[in-house]
């Protein structure tokens, strides 16, 4: 029975050669990953390596005390910004590593984007992320006359979900202007891992695997309820929130988190979408310039963010 609320996108022949030797390059890694804060270095030079979108320009700056990098495309619209949250597990990445990926969103959007460094464990655990994310959304809304979108990928997908129902919530008291919208990649929503798609999943999936996320929902967590839904958003009441739009690879042992949330949000009567790419791993927009899937995925995000950031 087709499933209104998911869209399912077949693997394209243009992708077949380099979705194949994108697996032949992680599969010789599989189950040999270092613990994650080993991973720093290599990680943050794997993301940065992705080609950047011409004439977007770069600037550090502070906001709401988090540091972290603006992404300007030229002709941005005023007074409007996307707020993009890097993944990693909550233990690796850099906005500057991420600033060249997420310069694809800044120009497809025509929207000012800053990515935060929202401090990592297992040197800041939870609820570090959340509390800087907070900060950095506030301080944006209190400075911009204009909507603020929120977008992520893995967990930086979850901490913008997270950040969505508390600042939504947060408006609904102040009576300040919501997020307009959030538009997220291969979110990690359940940090219980209770998704049967991380067993489903498992051979697919050359990038990640549950003993992996597991390594990393206790650093970051360090005994913490994983079911609380400042860490695992797919347990919050979604009661209210702005449009979302969720993208996700079908050969993802994290597919069942967008999946679960995306059912769970329109229970509760959300406009959520959820499209799905056959033969894709997580967060395959990072292989823009390599994979027609990412730049098909990241012009709907684009479309649908700019629809919800105009005046």
């Amino acid at each position: 029975m087709t499933n209104p609320l998911i869209t399912r996108h077949p693997l394209d022949p243009a992708d077949v050669a380099p979705r194949a030797a994108i697996r032949a390059l992680l599969e010789p890694q599989r189950d040999k990953w270092p613990d994650w804060p080993e991973r720093r270095a290599s990680f943050n030079d794997l993301i940065a390596a992705i080609s950047a979108v011409p004439n977007v320009e770069y600037e550090a700056a502070s906001v709401g005390g988090v540091p972290g990098f603006w992404c300007r495309p030229p002709n941005a619209r005023a007074g409007a910004a996307l707020l993009y949250f890097h993944g990693g597990a909550y233990v690796v990445g850099t906005p500057r590593a991420h600033r060249g990926f997420v310069s694809h969103l800044a120009s497809r959007t025509s929207t000012a984007t800053f990515i935060p460094q929202y401090r990592l464990a297992p040197e800041h655990r939870f609820p570090a992320a959340v509390d800087d994310a907070r900060a950095c959304y506030r301080a944006l809304r209190n400075e911009l006359s204009g909507p603020i979108a929120i977008a992520g990928a893995s967990a930086g997908g979850g901490l913008g979900l997270i950040l969505l129902r508390l600042e939504t919530a947060e408006a609904k008291l102040s009576g300040a202007t919501p997020p307009a919208a959030a538009a997220v990649l291969s979110p990690w929503t359940d940090l219980s891992l209770s998704g049967e798609s991380l067993r489903s999943r498992a051979q697919a999936d050359v990038a990640l695997s549950a003993q992996s996320l597991a390594l990393a929902a206790n650093h970051y967590l360090a005994g913490h309820d994983p079911r609380d839904p400042l860490a695992s958003p797919l347990y919050a009441d979604l009661a209210g929130l702005p449009p979302i739009r969720v993208h996700v690879g079908d050969d993802e042992v994290l597919l069942d988190d967008s999946v679960r949330f995306v059912e769970r949000a329109h229970r509760a009567g959300v406009d959520a979408q959820l499209e799905i790419w056959e033969g894709m791993l997580h967060v395959f927009p990072i292989s823009v310039g390599r994979l027609r899937a990412a730049a098909r995925a990241l012009d709907a995000v684009g479309v649908f963010l700019g629809q919800h950031l105009e005046r």
